[in-house]
Formats: structure tokens, C-alpha cells, sequence
């Protein structure tokens, strides 16, 4: 069968290296791709918001399964555009994908099935915004209510801040469109996990529990980035904390989307606070989770196609999914100094091969690409570090010194993954 995989990141990555693992996979290609998965099969250049463009190339290439990375390509509806067309897809349709790309879609649906999540309201108008934001208890969370490349959420610790947040996304819209809708909500304490689900619109299997760091500072500090580096799975998550998540937030969600005519087919992926209260969702995404998919295909054991075909025909409770038992692992991102904000690209990267030859070391790609040969930067996360182990410190460890040998110029990583 012939793959295609949207999108240019080190998930796509992680995912093309795990697809290319299947014998019933005969051809990768990648729109756009980037160096990395170059090596995993064919990059192509497809403007992929032009769903005719995907599926002429899709029918032209015998394409027997597409999965789709980014949200936005979601968003735009083009699962819904290839079904009609006959092409088989994994990833939910444009209305299904509203719990990511609506927060406050996901707010009321979370209200209305009484799932546990953050106190919020929602502001359409700066001036109210500000006059709430100044009469409540800090911290506050501010977030856009749209697709913001997981940027749209700060963390507001005084009333200042909170109006230089509201300010840049309502008035100056540093995340475009989506900042016409601002949600601000209590800030939550307690562990952040992010929980993952293969879900076929009836059943949904539960994966391991994964945690990302998504402040680009150590310790948490600064603002978010799309993730810094992740471990999977979490020690401190029980599997009883897990069967309640799945219990009391991904199986209402999934059986009110199907009684809604939404069907959701993919990866259904909560971000969870587990608080003094119990689990409260911060967040809903519609697809996987960069770099957690980075950390989980080193650890997945049964064949990702068979999983993701099963899932795209409503098959996955005949579906047995294993995962390596007694096995952790542990990815560190690399990312371009400056990052998130502005940051210089075109820059040599040094030591991928030499990492590599470490035992258990894996390096994905995302902001990279080949210039005359050469391996250089060109975006914010460039790589990602993963390594397993047989604990999770083991698989830390590894990865830390493959992160040594790896090298472009203002190289800047979290030193406190895990």
C-alpha cells in the first residue's frame, strides 16, 4: 500500500519512520516532509489546504491511506473532501475536528457533558476582556480561541500582563483569525499529562500516558512553544487515573460527537491537569501530538498501518494494541535560538550520524532541510532526541548525550525533560 503523510514535522517524521516499518507499506511520501523523512520515503511539494490537488496526486499515485499531521489541514475540511472522493484517510472530518480548532466549541460541549475542566468565559470585545481580567484572582489563563500552533495559551501572573496578552491576540492578532475569540480561564495547579486515543467513532483505545514540556525555559518559565520534549509513559500515572480519564472524558466526548452526526475517526488527544480535584481537561486536540508521537513510536509494538486502517474502518475493537512492556521513552527538541519568536535559519547541523550510533538513539527532524548537500536549520524545532530505555531515567540519560554530539549554532534545549 502507498502512504501519503501531511505535514513537515518531527511528527510526521516519527510517523513515516514507523509506517516504513510495516511490510504491507510499499511507498512513503510526505507533503511537504522535511530531511529527515526524506529517508523514510519521497517528499513532495502539494499545496495541501487544495484538497483537489491532494486528491488528483492521491488517485495518481494509488495512494491507499493518507494521515494527516497538522490541524489546520484539518480544519480546512480535507478529510471530508477525500472521503467524498473515495480515499481512504485517518484523521477527523472538519466538523469533528471542532473540539480542537473551537475552544469554545470544546468549552460547551465539556458544560454540557458535565466533564470536569477549568472555570472560563469567553470575550469577543478587548475593553470587557480587560474589565474582567482586572477584577479577578491571579494567575489567569489566556487563550485564543482558535488554532494558534499550540503558541495561544499565556499564562497571566498580574493584571499588565494579562492585558499585553489581550492586547497582541484581540488587537495587533499575532494568531490571526484565531484571536477573534479570547477565552479566560482559572489557571489550573497540579501535574500536566497529555492522554491519546485511537478511535474508530465507536471505540477508542487508550494510550499509554505522556507528559510534554511546552515552556521553552527550564523549569516551566517563559512563554509556550509547540513542546519541548516529552517522556512516555509517566511513572506517577496510574492505570486507574488513565480508565478514569478514558471513562469520564474521552467516552462522552466520543459518543456525543457520534450523536451529534460527527463522528470522530483518528486521534482524540485531552491535555489533563491532574488536580487536588482529579483530572480536569485543559484542552481538546483532534490529532497527534508533537513530540509526544515522537516519544510513542519508539515504544508502540503492534503495527501502526494495521491501527490506523482499523481505526478508518471502524474495525479497532478486533484490534489487539501492544506496547513494548518495561520500556520508557524520552525525546529532547532542539530548537533555534530566538524561538518562539524570531529566530535565524540556514544554519549547519552537526553530529546526527554520530548520535545515532548510540545505542537506542533515534534523531527526528523538523525544522531541517538539505542545501547542496547540506544538513541546515529552517524552523523554530529542528530536531528531536529520543532514546528508550528500561526505566525512564535510563532513557533520559541516553538522550542527554546524544543531545551533546548533535550541534547548530545558538542551539537552545530544556535540560529538565523528565
Amino acid at each position: 500500500m502507498n502512504i501519503l503523510i501531511i505535514g513537515s514535522g518531527g511528527r510526521e517524521h516519527a510517523l513515516a519512520w514507523k509506517l516504513k516499518q510495516s511490510p504491507k507499506v510499499k511507498k512513503i511520501f510526505i507533503a511537504p516532509g522535511n530531511a529527515g523523512t526524506s529517508a523514510c520515503g519521497e517528499n513532495v511539494s502539494l499545496d495541501t489546504l487544495n484538497h483537489q490537488t491532494v486528491i488528483d496526486f492521491s488517485k495518481q499515485h494509488e495512494i491507499g491511506l493518507i494521515v494527516i499531521g497538522p490541524d489546520d489541514v484539518l480544519a480546512s475540511g480535507l478529510v471530508n473532501a477525500l472521503q467524498n472522493s473515495g480515499i481512504k484517510v485517518f484523521g477527523p472530518t472538519k466538523e469533528a475536528a471542532e473540539i480542537e480548532w473551537s475552544k469554545s466549541f470544546a468549552k460547551n460541549l465539556m458544560k454540557h457533558l458535565n466533564i470536569p475542566t477549568a472555570d472560563s468565559v469567553e470575550f469577543t470585545e478587548i475593553e470587557i476582556a480587560k474589565k474582567y481580567a482586572r477584577e479577578h484572582i491571579y494567575p489567569l489563563v489566556i487563550k485564543a480561541g482558535g488554532l494558534a500552533l499550540g503558541k495561544g495559551v499565556i499564562i497571566a501572573d498580574f493584571y499588565d500582563q494579562a492585558v499585553t496578552a489581550l492586547e497582541n491576540i484581540m488587537t495587533k492578532k499575532v494568531f490571526g483569525a484565531a484571536g477573534d475569540t479570547v477565552i479566560i480561564e482559572e489557571f489550573l495547579q497540579g501535574e500536566e499529562i497529555s492522554v491519546h486515543a485511537f478511535c474508530d467513532g465507536n471505540t477508542a483505545v487508550m494510550f499509554p500516558s505522556a507528559q510534554d514540556h511546552k515552556s521553552i525555559f527550564d523549569g516551566d518559565k517563559g512563554p509556550n512553544t509547540g513542546g519541548m520534549g516529552t517522556v512516555a509513559p509517566v511513572p506517577t500515572v496510574s492505570e486507574s487515573i488513565l480508565l478514569r480519564i478514558e471513562c469520564e472524558v474521552v467516552l462522552p466526548i466520543l459518543r456525543e460527537l457520534k450523536d451529534m452526526g460527527r463522528p470522530f475517526k483518528g486521534i482524540l488527544f485531552p491535555g489533563i491537569m491532574l488536580t487536588k480535584d482529579g483530572p480536569k481537561v485543559l484542552e481538546f486536540n483532534a490529532r497527534f501530538g508533537d513530540p509526544e508521537t515522537q516519544s510513542y513510536v519508539r515504544i508502540l509494538k503492534t503495527d501502526l498501518l494495521e491501527i490506523l486502517l482499523a481505526c478508518v474502518d471502524g474495525k479497532l475493537d478486533e484490534l489487539q494494541i501492544e506496547w513494548e512492556k518495561n520500556m520508557s521513552s524520552c525525546c529532547v527538541v532542539l530548537a533555534s535560538k530566538g524561538y518562539p519568536g524570531d529566530y535565524q535559519k540556514g544554519l549547519p547541523i552537526t553530529g546526527i550520524t554520530e548520535a545515532e550510533k548510540m545505542e537506542d538513539i533515534v534523531v527526528f527532524h523538523a525544522g531541517t532541510k538539505l542545501s547542496d548537500n547540506r544538513l541546515i536549520t529552517n524552523g523554530g524545532r529542528v530536531l528531536g532526541i529520543s532514546a528508550t530505555g528500561n526505566i525512564l531515567s535510563e532513557a533520559v540519560e541516553k538522550t542527554y548525550r546524544a543531545v551533546e554530539i548533535v550541534d547548530f549554532a545558538g542551539k537552545q534545549y530544556r535540560k529538565d525533560i523528565a
